[in-house]
């Protein structure tokens, strides 16, 4: 992409000069499967209460919203403790548009031209992104092999960087693995004045929940965990992210966050969702179920997948990955090339559109061994 060339009049930070906007390509195709949406649509009871709070909330769309949002406050605890947390206060949980606006007050609050973050790459990077858009100075950390951490390995790292904050992204994103609880809770009990955030925007999809961060927080006051609706609960569209942890950190957060940022008509499609939680939560079970046949059948095509926690599957072995990605586009199914030599990544979709994507790739990968076969004879 060509350097945006800015008019002399417009003061744009010097920081921002040549970089681009995040975001992923956005194509007319028939499967959509590279920004890892929950491909099933919300269920019928569930729109028709949805239609009927909006109705009730338009009526008041004159007046503003909840600022503090304290009942969506009060029902995502009472979820939270249904999915391993401790008990927590309302004031141990904010909400607001998307876990990126989250990551976002986090950053405004606590990072800043004379803070420092880390967090270990490859991973989701919109982190990085905030932390130059707050002018907060980011930190590329390391991984081991098999993109793998250490609590050693981290806190080393961190203690380097002298960062005020350390993020995990667990299960990570693009890799999809995630980090085994004890690293976490040695982390923090290690770096006791370091805000230590955990990323957890696709923690239903861990095969083991015990593993959640969520556990820490009646014992480590500086772990903070951020989650979303858009994946488990299928409300991309609604912007809903939320995060939890020690009350200092939220009213820390309520520093920075714009009043009354999170629309009425947000939280009421919020409350309606998690009043049908459990329904919703059935559709994690059938994605994992995806997510597994994929890593079984990617294996058998002689490719390498990563273990996935998460509702995705990053694959290796590619001797093209590019031209692959580009096939499968001609073929009418969209995943994402992350960029990492070899590998990309694939959101398991439904049964149908997961069999779509796995025949596809065999073609191509039978079509491209042929013609190298081809060309080795020639």
């Amino acid at each position: 992409m060509a350097e945006k060339v800015w008019p002399d009049w417009l003061p744009v930070r010097d920081d921002l000069r040549g970089e681009s906007p995040y975001g992923a390509p956005q194509l007319d195709v028939t499967v959509r499967l590279n920004t890892n949406e929950n491909p099933y649509p919300l269920p019928d009871v569930v729109v028709a209460e949805v239609e009927r709070e909006i109705s009730k909330v338009a009526i008041g769309l004159n007046r503003y919203p909840d600022r503090d949002a304290i009942e969506l406050r009060g029902a995502l605890a009472t979820y939270l403790a249904s999915q391993g947390a401790p008990a927590l206060s309302v004031g141990q949980v904010w909400a607001a548009n998307g876990s990126n606006e989250i990551i976002q007050q986090i950053f405004m609050a606590f990072g800043g031209n004379d803070r420092r973050a880390i967090g270990f790459v490859p991973s989701y990077s919109m982190h990085s992104n905030i932390a130059r858009s707050t002018q907060t100075a980011w930190i590329d950390g390391a991984r081991g092999p098999g993109f793998s951490l250490t609590a050693a390995s981290i806190v080393t790292q961190a203690t380097d960087a002298s960062a005020h904050m350390v993020f995990l992204t667990s299960p990570n994103n693009p890799t999809g693995t995630s980090l085994d609880l004890k690293i976490i809770s040695d982390v923090a009990a290690a770096l006791p004045n370091t805000l230590i955030v955990i990323d957890e925007a696709y923690g239903e999809f861990l095969r083991d929940k015990s593993q959640s961060a969520l556990a820490l927080l009646s014992r480590a006051k500086n772990v903070v965990v951020s989650r979303t609706m858009s994946k488990a609960f299928g409300l991309a569209g609604a912007r809903v992210g939320y995060l939890v942890g020690d009350e200092s950190v939220v009213d820390a957060i309520q520093l920075v966050r714009l009043p009354y940022h999170l629309g009425a008509h947000t939280q009421s499609i919020a409350l309606v969702a998690l009043r049908h939680a459990s329904l919703l939560l059935e559709n994690v079970e059938r994605i994992k179920e995806q997510r597994n046949r994929l890593v079984s059948e990617l294996t058998v095509m002689g490719l390498f997948p990563e273990s996935s926690d998460a509702n995705f599957v990053l694959f290796g072995g590619l001797q093209d990955a590019g031209k692959v990605w580009k096939d499968l586009v001609a073929r009418g199914v969209l995943i994402r090339d992350m960029g990492l030599a070899g590998m990309l990544r694939v959101t398991a979709g439904t049964a149908e559109e997961t069999t779509i994507f796995l025949d596809s790739l065999r073609a191509i990968l039978k079509a491209n061994t042929a013609n190298t076969n081809s060309e080795s004879k020639g």
